[in-house]
This record gives C-alpha cells, structure tokens and sequence, in this order.
C-alpha cells in the first residue's frame, strides 16, 4: 500500500510542479512481514543484519550518509570523518537498535562492488521506511546510482524538504 502510494506521490511530482513534501513514513498504518534482524549498525547507510541465521552487509539503497572517522583497525583505514557523519550513525541506530526485526526489499541491481547487499529498509514493527527517514531529517543526501532508481525521486523531493526545514547536516555543514 505505502509503496503503491509513494509511487504515485513520486509520479504526480514533475519537475514544473512546485514540490509538495512526501506524507511522513509514520502514516504507515500496519506492520510488514520481517525478513532480517538487525545486528550492528556500521554507519549511517551500512549496517549488518541477520537473514535466515546468515550475517550480511547492507548498504542502504538510495542515500549517501557522510562518513565517520575509521581507525586502522576497520575498513578503509585512516578515513577521516565527515560533519554530521557521528549524527548521522546516532540517528541510524536510534531508528534501528540491535535486534529490530526488518523488511528489506531490493532493487535492479542486489549488490555493490564491495559485496554488499543493497536494499531498502523498513522496520517491520510499524513500517517506517528507514531509508526515507534518514534523508527526511537531514542525515543522509540522495545517491542514485542506476539503474536502482525506484525511490530516487522521493528520495531527493525528501533531502529538499530537509533543507528547507534547516535540519541535520543541512543546518550543521558548511557547502
């Protein structure tokens, strides 16, 4: 249903028609079937999460959050943090704790050059789109990269509403 009308919200947005912002992902009335538990949030846009007993790596399709300061005991080692990355992996956790029961749905393209899965993040308790959430309250911008572009329109018209309203890093970060 949320997705039947988040598509039809995207498509009646052109880019002549004044931006109108998307409902709020807490209208989401019931809860969804979970396919994954969360174990660990890596960051912003990465977390780990178990599928059938299984542990993955998922990249958060669609949103960009800025990166965190990466000792050289983790992956890409050295990496300095960006403004707003700390905020932005505080945030993700708050949204989805350790053993939050998940929907992950996927699109064209399942996963990226480093291995990992990419996919679209619902909690299955009320059906908070995650991915959405976290662009609409300015902790992450929009990255399409296609051809997974299913939410990528919502996804912008969600990081204009965030900078619109001066929240998260819009407000925080300088350029």
């Amino acid at each position: 249903m949320f997705l039947a009308f988040a598509a039809a919200t995207v498509a009646a947005c052109g880019d002549d028609s004044p931006f109108v912002a998307p409902p709020p992902t807490t209208a989401v009335p019931a809860p969804m079937e979970a396919n994954a538990t969360v174990e660990f949030v890596i960051d912003g846009d990465t977390i780990d999460v178990l599928i059938d007993g299984r542990e993955e790596r998922v990249r958060l399709t669609g949103i960009d959050t800025p990166e965190v300061a990466r000792d050289a005991s983790e992956t890409r080692p050295g990496t300095p943090g960006e403004c707003f990355g700390n905020e932005a992996t505080a945030f993700t956790t708050a949204l989805l704790p350790v053993g939050t029961p998940i929907r992950l749905e996927r699109d064209v393209v399942s996963r990226d050059d480093y291995g990992r899965m990419l996919g679209y993040v619902y909690r299955a308790g009320d059906g908070i789109f995650v991915n959405y959430e976290i662009v609409r309250q300015g902790y992450a911008q929009p990255l399409t990269i296609p051809p997974n572009v299913t939410y990528s329109d919502l996804m912008v018209h969600a990081a204009r509403q965030a900078e619109a309203d001066d929240v998260g890093l819009w407000s925080a970060c300088d350029g």
